[in-house]
């Protein structure tokens, strides 16, 4: 089978940083922190204080508000991105069949304030009086499916739900999609709205989550004192098509698709395998996908989380693929400054990967104080600085077990 080229062509998204994915992309660039006291809901008496919540976002400043009244959190986040993604690509259905353009979003937790309000609304008045619109409002798949109602995308309409894998397959799965010929043009990423008091509550009982109260010393990858992560929300879009298909409209070009892997670790609810062979194989499937050499790859936009298993864990999974190599190329995490975002993280962290590939810029990982022998690669502390990039790789790695790796490559025309 012919394997069809595929490129970015547009980029939207809405962050703890930005509310569009140039502003979001520039704050990655100043190292703008996002993590700040909660305010969707009054956490007092609560053990963790602190998310990364998007700021200033009103939703009736880009759709009517009967549509938004329609829509929960997450899925306003993706429409928004989704809308912002096509206006920078210059992309229209006039360019293309609707039948052969499709859409692929994530959402982890779906929305799940839908669910917290609706239970105590049927618990204090009686279950019938259940608003009719919680179950299409708060399942995970309606990020995609408004999407595609509001574009009139009519192909493939999906939804990975894996946890803080799910932007990362959502992305992966696009490409191979457009590569093996079944589309032309997809919309793809990830949303994620969880700042509840349920969300937080049960991270923070489950011991995921940092409890320190410092918004400088709370999303600490690779820190030898970090202490779990910071809930964070957010989405990005990113519009992939085929490459003939792009060139024939004239599109521009942010970087291309190249690699995808994805596997499990088959080992634990929540905890990755202690030596980070699954992710490393992820690694190692995306490279290979692409007909790369592990040494080709310049940056890793690491998962990151900032908790103790996880960062460890990845960094040895680095290792066992890159060898040498790991020492040579530059491992940050974004979550530093953006939180996790859960099923949006990966699709932000491919944009980022996109935008560091064409402006050859290496994010830092900001906040960082007390190295850990155990994450002693270069973790690009505190400044970003500019490199010379052509290969960018990305992972994720959820709760479940699963792994997924992008590589992507810098546009050469």
């Amino acid at each position: 089978m012919e394997r069809r080229r595929v490129v970015i062509t547009g980029l939207g998204a809405v962050t703890p940083i930005g509310l569009t994915a140039m502003e979001s992309w520039q704050a990655v660039k100043d190292g703008v922190c996002g993590v700040a006291p909660i305010t969707q809901f009054d956490p007092t008496g609560m053990k963790v204080q602190l998310a990364a919540e998007v700021k200033g976002f009103v939703p009736e400043n880009y759709m009517s508000k009967p549509e938004a009244k329609r829509m929960a959190r997450f899925t306003q986040l993706a429409v928004v991105s989704a809308k912002e993604a096509l206006e920078n690509a210059g992309f229209t259905l006039d360019e293309a069949e609707a039948d052969r353009c499709g859409v692929i979003v994530s959402s982890g937790i779906g929305g799940l304030f839908l669910t917290e309000a609706e239970h105590d609304k049927g618990k204090e008045k009686g279950w019938d009086r259940v608003s009719p619109f919680y179950i299409p409002m708060g399942i995970c798949n309606m990020a995609a499916g408004q999407i595609a109602i509001h574009t009139g995308f009519r192909g493939m309409c999906s939804c990975p739900v894996t946890a803080c894998t799910g932007g990362t397959n959502a992305v992966g799965d696009a490409f191979h999609y457009i590569r093996d010929g079944y589309a032309d043009v997809m919309l793809c990423g990830g949303a994620e709205s969880a700042v509840t008091p349920l969300a937080i509550g049960a991270f923070t009982s489950m011991k995921a989550l940092t409890q320190n109260p410092d918004p400088d010393r709370a999303s600490i990858p690779f820190d030898a004192e970090r202490s779990g992560f910071v809930l964070g929300e957010g989405a990005a879009i990113l519009l992939l098509e085929e490459l003939e298909h792009a060139k024939a409209r004239g599109a521009r070009i942010y970087a291309e698709v190249v690699g995808y892997g994805a596997t499990c670790d088959a080992y634990h609810m929540t905890a990755p395998r202690p030596d980070g062979s699954g992710g490393a194989k992820a690694m190692e499937m995306a490279i290979a996908d692409a007909g790369a050499k592990p040494e080709d790859v310049d940056y890793i936009n690491a998962h990151g989380t900032s908790t103790p298993l996880n960062d460890a864990g990845e960094t040895a999974a680095v290792k066992t693929v890159f060898g040498d190599h790991a020492y040579q190329l530059a491992i940050s995490s974004t979550k530093s400054m953006t939180g996790h975002m859960l099923g949006a993280a990966g699709a932000v962290e491919a944009l980022f990967c996109a935008l560091a590939l064409q402006e050859g810029f290496l994010p830092a990982t900001i906040h960082y104080q007390v190295p850990d022998p155990a994450c002693d690669l270069d973790v690009v502390p505190n400044q970003g600085r500019s490199a010379d990039l052509r290969y960018a790789l990305s992972n994720s790695l959820g709760f479940g077990g699963h792994n997924g790796s992008l590589l992507f490559k810098k546009w050469e025309a």
